[in-house]
């Protein structure tokens, strides 16, 4: 039961990411996004995806509980892409302000 409920907190918090990816995509500018709230973020799903890997119960369980590591994955790649527009984001804010120059 605590694995289900686990995956609803993931699914819950992760539900935003793709829509964040694609407005990040689409509005090709790093303005009101912030790396450091971003790199946080991807800092604590590290953690929890290590903590199911440093739990001895978890992991004598893992055949039938992997499941659950699948949506700290899913998240962790839905703000990783976030990370690289980001990146690619504040470049074209940069190409931009260079022109306008």
């Amino acid at each position: 039961m605590s694995e289900i409920l686990e995956i609803v907190m993931i699914l819950a918090f992760g539900a935003s990411w793709p829509m964040n990816v694609v407005k990040s995509y689409k509005a090709r500018s790093a303005k009101g996004k912030s790396i450091s709230f971003l790199i946080l973020i991807f800092l604590g799903y590290v953690a929890g995806i290590a903590s199911k890997f440093a739990n001895e119960a978890y992991m004598a369980a893992f055949a039938s509980k992997w499941y659950v590591l699948v949506f700290y994955f899913i998240n962790i790649t839905m703000v990783s892409a976030d990370i690289v527009l980001y990146v690619r984001n504040r470049r074209l804010d940069k190409l931009a302000e260079e022109s306008a120059e």
